[in-house]
């Protein structure tokens, strides 16, 4: 079995490098694989890091050459799902990610793991001359989204494709591109919504910690083994308000999508309010939360200003625009009778509603339907295509744009965190005049997990 730990010597070293900003590995030529194979590792195999995967390993001149996870007793069941039983090449499996990136026979990872290890787990792959997908949320702190772009741009020999799979699709694309050509009129609002029926997580006894956590928990301080039932709901290493109330992957998604149709970056003001409502347990987020974000539009015919809203319920609620607006056969994707999951733009011309499949318009006073678009597409195929064309552009989701969307999260939680309503400065990035919540931009690390000053 390939999976080993480092010594003493080796992680020590590791850390050291990582404090200082030294590179852990040396870099490594742009790929050019044998045949034209692109040789990925899948780096966290529970849950999505399966369905990863079965998408990779079904791309033609893909392999699958390596598993990396903490926990060694999930390899053998998913090697023989996936490759045994599928006629497939046996992995290499590593339970060190630091030790996979040594491997020189992998041109490509992608990154499942925790949400605190995303920006990190990705630097340290840029820095090994790895191709690299990186799960959304891709930061934990508005600092670490920072330093994940300026690695990409430094080691830019590599490809980075944020994991918001949803700019791959045509549903994306063009309503973008009907709202970015004038096709809603002014576009003034967005709102993004993740209603997903969620009931309790009750109560959780303390537990002593498993020997792995301190390599799960990484850069956050592991609290007790509450957590290993419970996931970052109970540590703090989920991304928190408008994510982790319901789901870090999905509302994140919508708020990008939400911004990419109101063509905005970082907002000049913010707020957030919300609770954690109706349960006596453990969980330590809100379940309910609204944030609010203010947008310059020098374009404006009026207030010279843009609006985007972002929702989260956890439990009962209504269908908002979507009673009226994407209509499907049976349940589409994240919208069922329990879920409603998607946007809503506004614009001097009508309206839209949009979830992961399509988009529909509605115009003029009485809202008559109008344009419409659909179509899914596959994040996957762009990655492996813009590692063979060595295209950034291809990835149709780079890392800049990522951070963009996680910023507005972590721009919502400090609001929300703090209790009031903040001023941000697009420029500087920092809040003005305005040292505690500025100070809230980054989080301290615990060595050898530490997000570097200087990539």
């Amino acid at each position: 079995m390939h999976a080993q730990s480092f010594s003493r010597r080796q992680f020590l070293k590791a850390g050291t490098a990582a404090a200082t900003g030294a590179v852990l590995w040396q870099p490594r030529a742009t790929w050019a694989g044998a045949n034209n194979r692109v040789r990925v590792a899948v780096i966290g195999i529970h849950g999505m890091g399966q369905t990863h995967i079965k998408s990779f390993a079904a791309l033609p001149d893909v392999e699958v050459a390596a598993l990396c996870d903490v926990d060694e007793n999930l390899f053998p069941e998913v090697i023989e799902k996936h490759f045994t039983k599928a006629n497939r090449p046996k992995p290499k499996t590593y339970t060190d990610l630091r030790r996979l990136y040594e491997d020189k026979d992998i041109d490509a990872v992608t990154i499942l793991t925790p949400n605190h290890w995303h920006a990190l787990a990705g630097i340290w792959a840029m820095q090994a001359g790895k191709h690299v997908r990186i799960a959304k949320p891709c930061c934990h702190t508005f600092f670490e989204g920072q330093k994940l772009v300026e690695a990409a741009q430094k080691y830019n020999n590599v490809i980075v494709q944020d994991g918001c799979e949803q700019r791959s699709n045509p549903c994306a694309q063009t309503m973008a591109e009907f709202l970015h050509s004038g096709g809603l009129g002014e576009v003034y609002l967005a709102k993004g919504m993740c209603y997903k029926w969620r009931p309790t997580i009750k109560h959780f006894d303390d537990e002593p910690v498993p020997a792995a956590w301190t390599t799960i928990s990484g850069s956050a301080r592991p609290r007790n083994g509450r957590s290993t039932k419970t996931g970052s709901t109970t540590t703090g290493t989920g991304t928190g308000i408008t994510a982790t109330a319901t789901s870090a992957t999905r509302a994140r998604t919508e708020m990008d999508i939400a911004r990419l149709g109101l063509g905005v970056k970082l907002p000049t003001k913010v707020c957030a309010m919300g609770g954690h409502f109706l349960f006596d347990d453990d969980q330590q987020t809100p379940n309910a939360v609204m944030a609010m974000f203010e947008f310059p539009n020098p374009d404006g015919a009026a207030d010279k200003k843009k609006i985007l809203q972002f929702e989260v319920r956890g439990w009962i609620t209504n269908r908002e625009g979507f009673s009226e607006g994407v209509k499907e056969t049976g349940n589409a994707y994240m919208t069922s009778d329990r879920n409603n999951v998607g946007n809503l733009f506004y614009g001097s011309k009508g309206y839209m509603a949009k979830n992961v499949n399509t988009w529909q318009t509605f115009l003029g006073e009485k809202r008559e339907p109008g344009p419409t678009g659909k179509g899914v597409g596959s994040h996957y195929a762009a990655f492996i295509q813009a590692i063979r064309d060595h295209d950034q552009k291809a990835t149709n989701a780079n890392i800049e744009e990522g951070f963009y969307s996680c910023a507005l999260v972590h721009l919502a939680n400090i609001a929300y965190r703090l209790g009031r309503s903040l001023e941000f400065d697009p420029q500087t990035m920092r809040f003005p005049r305005d040292n505690e919540a500025t100070a809230l931009l980054t989080r301290e690390y615990r060595a050898p997990f530490v997000v570097p000053e200087k990539v």
